[in-house]
């Protein structure tokens, strides 16, 4: 069983940065395909980046591509998501989760974290 907690959001203004944690617990860890995901009011959750945590491969959604990082810290057992150049439509609740890839490259999630708002506004 992974437990995942996230950390980091808060509010920033249009251009700016954020960086979010999420600290994994487990022993299966290194099996596991990591990302995140974000949900805005009213909107469905979609995919936003994933990384696997043994090879380091990365993918991102096309709404966030060259913007924002996927990273992680093994030692720690933490992977980060480093937003930048933001943009009011990337308010949302961001989640952390892992599991596997899936079709497109997109995550297949099996474990969730609890989430962590960003709010990007001036």
């Amino acid at each position: 069983q992974e437990q995942l907690v996230e950390s980091g959001g808060g509010l920033a203004q249009p251009g700016g940065s954020l960086r979010l944690s999420c600290a994994a617990s487990g022993r299966t860890i290194g099996s596991y395909v990591m990302g995140w995901f974000r949900q805005a009011p009213g909107k469905e959750r979609e995919f936003v980046a994933a990384l696997s945590w043994s090879r380091g491969i990365t993918n991102y959604a096309d709404s966030v591509k060259g913007r924002f990082t996927i990273s992680r810290d093994i030692a720690k057992n933490t992977m980060y998501l480093h937003l930048n150049s933001l943009k009011r439509a990337d308010t949302a609740v961001y989640y952390c989760a892992a599991g596997r890839w899936g079709a497109g490259g997109e995550l297949q999630s099996d474990y969730w974290g609890q989430g962590t708002q960003v709010t990007v506004s001036s």
